[in-house]
């Protein structure tokens, strides 16, 4: 049987095979967004079996482990963890298609040496020899992050968070790998979920006084970023589903906000209102503190009840909404721009209809203080495959600058998740290898093999100020 993950996997074209090994493969990365634990990293986590790193907390396995008929026992249950290992061999061995069986094999051949295909009859094999290679000194959190090529990354941190791994992490002179926080007032953004009252409470807690307006809360916010800033932040994320920024007045957003502190449950005009204001005070402090504004729209989240009771959130509940209107986000950003406070923003959709939409938009905010200044966030979640990366790319390069992208991140609990980077980057190449050969692009590898290395990690790094 021929190898799976051979040199050239993906890469259909002589043009992609250079582009990739000449000039994207070894490309250091800056996972700009990733959910990674610092505490872990900072205790440099060592992980007994391949199921607590490999299994533990991924929803996308999970979700796919569920359309083959598992047992919830052997998902998110108590199931053993060789059992659950197995039951995700016989998993894989069916996603043939999805993007989850080149994912599960590059990180095999990537981080194990394993080129098996995994399957039931390869699973208790596999499972030795992982756990073999997981026992060795080198193969821990901060092992792997360095193995991987990491430069940098910024882990998701809320505005309560104290940050002190991220403190500690930078006081240790052993760790090469810049591991910073990103603001993520996640909680005060969504006064319609159970979630609200409680952080308020812990702010309030925090800061030893009362958050009695919505005034109090953005005064709070501003003082946790400067703490975060001071700490390194370059970033701040926020996740909405289809909020209407034409709707809301301020008054209607304080009425909100103080009948959610009340207990009360807000209507979605009134949650539109809350969510318009406290938006564009969000805007203007980090065009203030010089930090990149990203942010997620059209996830529906936890729309199994009954299972969202059993497992809590971010077990693979969620599902792609509407996107967000042009309308709703061009009115955010005029809104900001209108008082020269727009900072730069990157824009990602989990609906892949928005792309063209949201490029032809952010075009419209573009400045010349910094090339690309608003971007085409890549392809998130139920996009991050082949298909949405190329549907991405091309969006971008018909309607703007995909030379001036800022490139792929994990968006990952897992610390074998960096083979992701090497996936988009066999795709990019593949794409304008593509091109090159069908005479749509010169045939100059030092004009395209520059544009290929900065979406791989020049940009980012200078667009966030690395």
């Amino acid at each position: 049987m021929s190898e799976f993950i051979h040199p050239d996997f993906m890469l259909g074209t002589k043009s992609a095979q250079r582009l990739f090994h000449q000039y994207a493969e070894n490309q250091p990365i800056f996972d700009f967004h990733c959910h990674l634990s610092p505490k872990e990293i900072y205790e440099d986590k060592h992980f007994p079996h391949i199921s607590d790193i490999w299994l533990s907390g991924d929803h996308y396995k999970w979700r796919l482990m569920r359309a083959a008929g598992i047992s919830e026992t052997f998902i998110t249950g108590n199931g053993a963890p060789e059992e659950k290992f197995l039951r995700w061999a016989e998993t894989v061995e069916k996603s043939l298609g999805n993007p989850l069986y080149p994912w599960t094999h590059l990180e095999l051949k990537r981080y194990f040496g394993i080129e098996e295909l995994l399957s039931r009859s390869t699973a208790r094999d596999i499972w030795t020899r992982c756990n073999e290679k997981l026992a060795e000194p080198s193969f821990s959190a901060r092992g792997l992050i360095t193995a991987s090529g990491v430069t940098a990354l910024c882990t998701t941190d809320d505005p309560a968070d104290t940050l002190e791994y991220h403190r500690a992490l930078r006081a240790d002179p052993t760790f090469p790998v810049r591991v910073l926080p990103a603001f993520r007032p996640e909680n005060a953004l969504h006064p319609e979920t159970t979630a609200f009252l409680p952080w308020i409470q812990r702010v309030e807690a925090l800061l030893g006084r009362p958050l009695e307006t919505m005034t109090d809360l953005e005064t709070a916010l501003d003082e946790r970023a400067d703490f975060f800033k001071e700490n390194g932040c370059l970033i701040a994320d926020q996740s909405l589903q289809s909020p209407d920024f034409t709707q809301g007045t301020r008054a209607q957003a304080e009425a909100a906000y103080q009948k959610a502190r009340s207990g009360g449950t807000l209507t979605p005009q009134e949650t539109n209102a809350y969510q318009t204001q406290l938006m564009l005070s969000l805007g203007r402090l980090y065009h203030r503190k010089g930090f990149v504004m990203q942010l997620h729209f059209g996830v529906l989240r936890n729309i199994n009840s009954r299972m969202y009771a059993q497992t809590g959130p971010d077990a693979g509940f969620d599902s792609t909404g509407d996107g967000i209107s042009a309308a709703s986000i061009a009115a955010l950003f005029d809104a900001l721009a209108r008082t020269d406070e727009l900072p730069k923003t990157v824009v990602y959709s989990l609906n892949a209809c928005d792309d063209d939409k949201l490029a032809s938009v952010l075009g419209s905010f573009q400045e010349g203080c910094f090339p690309q200044k608003m971007q085409l966030g890549a392809p998130w979640w139920f996009s991050d495959h082949r298909d949405g990366m190329e549907k991405m790319l091309k969006a971008l390069a018909n309607t703007g600058l995909l030379s001036g992208f800022i490139g792929m991140l994990t968006d990952s609990r897992s610390f074998l998740s960096y083979a992701r980077h090497e996936y988009f980057r066999r795709v990019l190449c593949n794409l304008l290898g593509g091109w090159m050969e069908a005479g749509e692009l010169p045939n100059d590898f030092e004009l395209i093999g520059s544009m290929v290395k900065d979406i791989c990690f020049g940009n980012a790094a200078t667009y966030f100020g690395l």
